[in-house]
């Protein structure tokens, strides 16, 4: 399979990297900025390119699309049209209704395409996947998250900032990982709501959001995802009737990862106690692009496909549409 990466950035290396220890065959890569092409070419192989229409005409099967929020939908319709197979990088639109035309295209045409929630592919959520479909915690009743670093000088001048281009604040950037992973644990979510404040960084785009999200059964996700968190964290817990996951960090900044599986006794008290531990590289950039090319070349539909990150960005549509914004951000 020969692949081709359109935006060289940090995440467009990480790509390249991963299908490079997948033994996938890079042959084009494109940015605005031809010198990022020419360093990732340099580091993986393929052709350099200052267009991306030059990579979708390219011999590439499967292209990754790694560019600013604003431009992810239109990239992506035009490789579909194109007949390439794609990882696009997450959220995959700024709306809804940006993505949806990848989704039908993409079926129309019988392509896999996935958004890169890449963090289902990290192995303490692999082992709370698991965990959970053995039953070890019996019926699940809630999950709790938080995520959030604390930016950089000069954050607020960064694109990321700019509603146009970025479509959000931090609810679109870090918080869609959260409602992403708590759909694939909770289901389906029939109400959303948030607060959207704009404590630090004022741009324009909140820098906190507190999400309340509830399924048709009464199980509710309770988020928070900052951009003043001053030390890298993550903690995600799924809770259940008979007990509890607790997975903190992420490697890096974020720590060890590690998961704590809490077992309720019969007698209640203390739980039982179990705790893994994984301080290792980060693989789940190469694990997500491999679950792509598996889908690839089995006909089937990614596991996190457009159709979930369609339930994610509908879920961060609704809360824009109705929340209450503080501060006069978000």
């Amino acid at each position: 399979m020969k692949l081709g990466v359109i935006g060289c950035g940090l995440i467009g290396l990480k790509r390249a990297e991963a299908g490079q220890k997948l033994g996938l065959d890079l042959v084009a890569a494109a940015d605005l900025d031809l010198g990022r092409a020419e360093a990732l070419c340099a580091r993986f192989g393929g052709r350099p390119m200052g267009d991306y229409r030059e990579v979708l005409a390219s011999a590439a099967d499967l292209v990754v699309v790694a560019v600013t929020h604003d431009c992810l939908a239109s990239v992506a319709l035009e490789a579909a049209k194109a007949g390439k197979h794609i990882l696009l990088e997450k959220p995959g639109a700024r709306r809804a209704d940006e993505l949806r035309p990848v989704l039908e295209e993409a079926a129309a045409r019988k392509l896999a395409v996935k958004v890169g929630y890449n963090h289902r592919f990290h192995p303490a959520f692999l082992k709370a996947r698991e965990l959970v479909d053995q039953g070890a915690l019996g019926p699940l009743m809630y999950v709790r998250g938080r995520y959030g670093h604390g930016g950089r000088p000069g954050y607020e001048k960064e694109w990321r900032m700019r509603r146009e281009i970025s479509g959000g604040g931090e609810l679109l950037d870090q918080g869609s990982h959260l409602i992403d992973l708590s759909l694939w644990f909770l289901g389906h979510f029939s109400e959303a709501r948030a607060q959207l404040p704009g404590y630090f960084w004022k741009a324009g785009v909140e820098d906190n959001a507190f999400v309340l999200l509830s399924t048709p059964g009464g199980q509710c996700a309770m988020l928070h995802a900052s951009w003043t968190e001053w030390k890298n964290m993550f903690s995600f817990e799924i809770a259940g009737t008979w007990g509890k996951i607790a997975i903190d960090g992420l490697g890096g900044s974020y720590g060890t990862e590690q998961l704590a599986f809490y077992r309720m006794l019969p007698g209640m008290g203390p739980p039982e106690t179990t705790i893994w531990q994984y301080p290792f590289p980060d693989l789940s950039w190469e694990r997500e692009l491999a679950e792509l090319a598996g889908a690839v070349a089995e006909c089937r539909s990614p596991m996190g496909g457009l159709d979930e990150a369609l339930e994610v960005l509908g879920l961060i549509d609704s809360i824009y549409a109705g929340t209450e914004k503080l501060g006069g951000q978000g």
